[in-house]
């Protein structure tokens, strides 16, 4: 019995941050693998929270989301504006896994997601990855729930290894969290505006630290970004952009674990977290 507990009480907590995820958004290569990650990982036996962007185009009756009230309205600055974070909840349809939907009523309220129905990058979608990713972060820290290893999905999440890293880096709730950043080919052709390097100045983060995207934030400088302040990364494309590619190669003391066919990736990135954590297989 006391072994069966201090098992409970030592299962690994998997954090799970995506830009998409299939039931809830159309079936691209990220929402299929997201879900069958968050499924699978759980059945090895650790502990799994999913977060994603409530879009608005999801369909909140359907899938049961449910505001969680004790989250919401929380104020977060972020460029010197203020935005109310929310936070609506559901579960992965015959699962056990649950997703928390963040959103703000200036952010995400469009019926689509990150473009306009010409196939127009929204204007508004580096306003969104500040957000997203504080918002996360902020209500992760009011769960009372400290991950021991975050995976990023999609450059909405790109952010997160910096602000962990850095800016949470003493807080109780991370400052023992690993990442692991996915690199997908999830290409954005519009570079964000200046104004996002002031969005997302925060203590602890030093110029140093964001030389990468100083000049120019477009999608291969926020996805470098990612990869400087990740503690393992995966790709998770067949292809990926040759220059996020050739970067990866120069980092040979980051962990890495290269594209893995559907019919094995569960066990590879399970494989891929334990390394990272240092977990014994034996």
């Amino acid at each position: 019995m006391l072994s069966l507990w201090g098992g409970y009480m030592n299962q690994k907590k998997i954090l799970f941050i995506t830009t998409e995820m299939s039931p809830f958004l159309p079936r691209t290569e990220m929402s299929i693998l997201v879900k069958k990650l968050s499924q699978g990982i759980l059945g090895h036996g650790k502990e799994v929270r999913s977060f994603m962007p409530k879009f608005g185009i999801i369909n909140e009756r359907r899938y049961q989301l449910h505001e969680v009230i004790r989250f919401s309205g929380i104020n977060l600055v972020i460029g010197g504006l203020n935005y109310s974070l929310f936070i609506k909840v559901a579960p992965i349809p015959f699962s056990r896994i649950q997703v928390y939907f963040v959103y703000s009523k200036e952010l995400f309220q469009e019926k689509n997601i990150l473009h306009d129905n010409m196939g127009n990058e929204l204007l508004d979608n580096d306003e969104k990855v500040v957000f997203f990713t504080r918002g996360v972060i902020e209500t992760v820290k009011r769960l009372g729930w400290s991950p021991d290893l975050i995976h990023c999905h999609g450059w909405m999440s790109a952010l997160v290894p910096l602000y962990v890293k850095k800016h949470y880096s003493i807080d109780p709730a991370f400052c023992n969290t690993k990442v692991v950043y996915s690199v997908y080919n999830d290409v954005f052709q519009r570079p964000f505006e200046n104004s996002f390097l002031e969005r997302i100045d925060m203590e602890r983060i030093t110029v140093s630290d964001i030389k990468n995207i100083k000049n120019r934030v477009d999608f291969v400088a926020l996805t470098k970004l990612a990869i400087d302040f990740s503690d393992g990364l995966i790709q998770s494309s067949i292809e990926i952009h040759p220059e996020v590619e050739q970067y990866i190669k120069q980092i040979a003391e980051v962990p890495f674990l290269s594209y893995q066919s559907e019919d094995i990736c569960i066990d590879a990135y399970n494989n891929f977290y334990d390394q990272i954590l240092n977990i014994s297989s034996n």
